[in-house]
This record gives C-alpha cells, structure tokens and sequence, in this order.
C-alpha cells in the first residue's frame, strides 16, 4: 500500500482521485495524460483508462510500462492486473498495423502485421471485407489506396489503430515567410510552445509517420499563429476549414498581417464569397450546406479545387460527419488538426484520431496560465431560486421541458444586474441558448445582441464597438460558441447553455483567455436554477474544465440582491422526486 497515493485505481480501468488528498494536483497533471475525467463529485474525482486515451499517449511517445509505473506512482494501492494486462494490450496494438505504400503496384497500398494471427483476424471481419484486402504473405496485405482513410477508421473501431506510413504529396508550391514584425507595427515571433507545436507536427512527418495529427491549446493560446506556422514549415498551397465566417476573417487578418501573403494570394470562401486562391478560407457550414435533404454537398469539391499541400482544420472538435467523410478520401494531403478540447459529445473522437490524425502536442490550460500567455480565471456557479409558481410548473413538466423553463428562470436577470454592477468598467460578455431569453436580457439592459441571424456586417460592426470600447456589454448567442476576437472581455455571464456540453463550457470560456492588459483576473459566471435539472447538467458541463485545474466556486442567490458564497468544486448533480 501506498500511503501517499491519492488514487484508487480500480479493476475495470476506473481511477478515483480524492480531491482533498495532498498529491492531488500532481495526480491530476499525470491522469490527464492517460485517462478522462467522467464526473467530479465533491470528493472524488473519477476517471477511466480508454483505448483511446492510451492510443494518444501511445501517440506522444508513452510506453505501456511508462503508464503503469505513472499509475503505480499516484495509486494507492497495488494495481489490479488486469488494469496492467489491458494497458499492456492496448498500447500494444498502437503501431501493430502499419500502412505502408505497396512495392511496384500503383494505386495500391501494403497492410503490414507484426503477427500472422491479427491478419487472419481481419480477414474474417465483415465490415473489412468491402474494401478489397488481399493477402500478400503472412504478415502482409494489400488494398486499393482509395481506401487509405476508410480503412483506418474501421480498424481504429475494431480496436488496432494503425500507423500510417504512406506519405504525403507535396501539393502545389507556394513561397512565402513570416514576418519579424506583423502590419501593425507589433514585434512577431512565436512563442515556445507554439514553435514546440509546429516542431511535433513536422518531426513526426520527416519520421514518415506523420503529416497528420492534432494540437491542442487553449483559446487566446494563438492557434492561428500556430497553423501560418505550420504553412510557412511547408511551403504549399493551403486550405483552412473554421467554424464561422467571422473566424475565416480573422484567419484572412492573420494571414495578411503576420505573413508576406498578399491579398490576392488569399481567397474567401463563404456563402458571400467564393474565392479559391492559393490559401483559401471557408467554413465547415458552406461544405456542409445542401438544398435539400437529398441533394448533395456542392461544395464539398473544395476539397479537390486545387492542389492542396496541407489542409488545417480549425476548431477540429466541431467536424461535422460529411467532413469526415470527405476527410477520409484525402489521406494523401497533410493534416493538421486545432482546437482547445478533443472532447466531441457525439462521441466521435476516434474518427478525429483515425482520420486527422493523433494528438501530437498539448499544453494544460492552467500550465498555460502559470505562464502568463492567457488570463488567470475564476469560475464561479450562482444557483438562483425559482418563484413559486414557476417551480409548480416545472414539477409537472415533462424532462425536455423541465430543463429550458430552469434555463429561463426570471429570478437569474436579477442576478445578472447585480454581476453587471459588481463589474461595472470592465468588458462583460452575456451568454445564452435561448434567443426569447436574450431577448428579454438585451431590452431590459438596453445592450446589443447578436445571434446567428444577423448579418455578418451589421454583427463584425458589434464586436469591433466592443473591442474599441465604445459598449462594454454585449450579449451573444451560441455564436459565442466559436472563435471570436474579442482580447479585452474580462467577464463572461453564461445564462443558459445546451444541455452538458463540456465542448460549450470550455468555448465559452475561452471568450476570455486573452490575458489583459490590466493584467486584472477575468471571471466566468454560470448561473443556474437551484435543485433543478439545470444543475446536474452543469455539473456535466464543467467536466472538461474541472480536468484542467478550474474549480467551480459555488454560490446562492439569497434575494435582495445578496449572492453568498456556499462551497467550492464542482459537485454531483442533484436528484429530482
């Protein structure tokens, strides 16, 4: 037994970390690394071992032995073996497959095993056997390389990721530099972490096994920097998929301001425009975007516009399924993957690993703050009453409903004005899933709102008031969900939000990781409807946070204007009659 241990790792790859043990923090740092936060009641803290979060840390250069002597480390008692067996097994099978290009036969790709017995496996999988798999030899098999993608999403499900060798094309050339000093007359250089994270994308591609993966880093950690680095690595033509038309903008920005690009070297593809230059820039909505049901995706041919020698894909955890289905016909094209959490609420984050590729480089966000590259944030989640007569209908409403009438509880605009006044002069965010209630927030405040269905002018013209300072307060709809620029918003009210999105929360926090000028803390206030369905489902939502170090400080909503401080942590959801 090991006394100092701060978890209990148990049988089925479950880990309990006590969260007032001293070894905690150290615990917490180690777990992120190999395992994923599940839930985190006010004692507890519980994660478990998956294979993809072995395949990953198999990805970043982790031994099988490396992760159970870090488990043996903060675990405190010995490991059950079987944990030990499965960690073994799994990050074994990390590397067992290789594609390779076959010898002599164009067109065609080399499956290669390390044992005879994984091959006769495969042979006999059904959802393999559409794909045309031959055998050459005994540890060796061929298939047809448009299959290069599909291929390794379906061995990836059936649990043998493969390690992909193939290569990559080049694309078409295209000559270009950073600059010292960006337009604005700013010194540009990039920071260590982000010259880490373009050197962990290109190292892995001289290897011959990469070319392909994802990097992950907080909001305000300068992603975009990151991917004109990468582009300025490789030298080629480059398509760039983000989440809206304001963040392909910002790219467009970025890329005439911090590099020797010129504009007409740079195209817009949107609904409004639809350049295809050089390096292009559109968003995930256009290639999605169909007129019917069953028509087709008439933009997806982006893909296939040009020769395109990298393909970043911004905010990589909202790919949608089309994209991934496109993805899985470009295997030959570099790809780099960015985004701020890896967590995906359709469950899809195998087909980001087989597709895109591995994590190759990640920095915690709390390491990040430690540094001083983004803002030192306090979270705080304020449980405000319901009037009596709406907590009557909600004790009769059906489960769906129950959640938005707590979402819309009129008692939190109360405590909204009241958070308004507390940080009067600083630049305050307001947040929110349902547009009657924004609404309503934005007519009694008398502030701007912008949600999805404003145009794209009138809306960059907000946000550019809000960076100038010429309004302190704007309220935002889920389009705070994606990239937006705003550096000086220091305090982010969220008063409802979908259901337990980890993804949200931790976007929605990023609004306000721009370190500030000031150098002041930033704040980020959940508010929700005290003993409701709204709770258990923030308690969800803070999951990923509460992975990366932030601690929810919890407090009441007492009337009179009064919010008084009840606990910290983030705690378990409570129970309904």
């Amino acid at each position: 037994m090991n006394t100092a241990g701060a978890c209990i790792v148990q049988r089925d790859g479950t880990v309990l970390l006590e969260k007032n043990h001293p070894g905690f923090e150290e615990a917490r740092a180690q777990l992120i690394l190999i395992a994923e936060l599940v839930k985190s009641p006010a004692n507890y803290h519980t994660y478990r071992i998956t294979p993809l979060s072995l395949w990953n840390a198999a990805a970043g250069g982790k031994t099988a032995a490396e992760i159970v002597n870090t488990l043996e480390s903060i675990s405190r008692w010995a490991l059950p073996p079987a944990v030990i067996s499965d960690i073994q097994v799994t990050v074994s099978r990390y590397g067992k497959l290789k594609l390779l290009p076959a010898e002599g036969e164009k067109g065609m790709l080399r499956l290669e095993g390390e044992e005879e017995e994984i091959l006769r496996q495969l042979e006999l999988e059904p959802s393999l056997s559409f794909f045309g798999l031959a055998r050459i030899d005994d540890l060796r098999m061929k298939l047809p390389a448009a299959y290069r993608g599909s291929v390794k999403q379906e061995l990836a499900r059936l649990g043998y990721p493969v390690l992909d060798q193939v290569g990559y094309h080049d694309g078409q050339s295209l000559s270009f530099a950073l600059r010292n000093v960006a337009s604005n007359g700013a010194e540009f250089k990039l920071r260590p972490y982000q010259e880490q994270s373009v050197a962990a994308f290109a190292r892995d591609q001289e290897q011959g096994s990469g070319g392909n993966g994802v990097l992950v880093l907080p909001c305000g950690a300068g992603k975009t920097v990151i991917g004109l680095a990468s582009m300025e690595r490789f030298q080629c033509e480059t398509l760039i998929l983000t989440s809206s038309v304001t963040s392909v903008r910002q790219w467009i920005a970025e890329l005439l301001g911090k590099t020797t690009l010129t504009p007409d070297m740079i195209g817009e593809y949107s609904g409004e425009k639809k350049q295809v230059r050089a390096v292009t820039v559109s968003t995930y909505q256009i290639l999605t975007h169909r007129s019917k049901k069953e028509d087709g995706f008439k933009h997806m041919g982006l893909f296939n516009e040009r020769d395109w020698g990298l393909i970043i894909y911004d905010e990589v955890h909202l790919l949608p399924a089309p994209v991934f289905r496109a993805t899985a016909d470009i295997q030959a094209t570099r790809r780099l993957g960015l985004t701020a959490t890896l967590v995906r609420e359709d469950g899809q984050e195998r087909d980001v690993f087989s597709l895109i590729g591995p994590k190759r480089y990640e920095v915690p966000w709390k390491e990040m703050e430690e540094r001083g590259y983004i803002a030192t944030v306090l979270c705080r989640e304020i449980r405000a009453a319901m009037p009596p007569a709406l907590q009557e209908r909600y004790h009769l409403a059906g489960a769906r409903d129950k959640f938005r009438i707590a979402a819309e509880n009129p008692h939190k605009i109360a405590v909204l004005k009241e958070l308004l006044k507390r940080h009067a002069g600083r630049q305050i965010l307001i947040i929110g899933q349902y547009l009657q209630q924004l609404r309503q927030v934005a007519d009694e405040l008398d502030i701007p709102l912008i949600t999805g269905r404003m145009p794209q002018d009138e809306r960059e013209k907000c946000f550019q008031a809000f960076r100038n300072k010429q309004i302190s307060v704007l309220a935002v709809s889920k389009v705070a969900n994606f990239a937006i620029d705003l550096p000086d918003a220091a305090v982010a009210i969220q008063i409802s939000g979908s259901f337990g999105s980890r993804q949200e929360e931790a976007q929605r926090l990023g609004r306000i990781l721009r370190p500030k000028e000031d150098g002041e803390t930033a704040y980020f206030y959940t508010l929700v409807s005290d003993g409701t369905r709204e709770q258990e489902f923030a308690a969800r939502r803070q999951l990923f946070l509460i992975e990366q170090g932030y601690e929810y400080a919890i407090m009441m909503e007492r009337g009179d204007n009064h919010i008084e401080s009840v606990g910290s942590g983030s705690i378990e959801g409570v129970s309904e009659a």
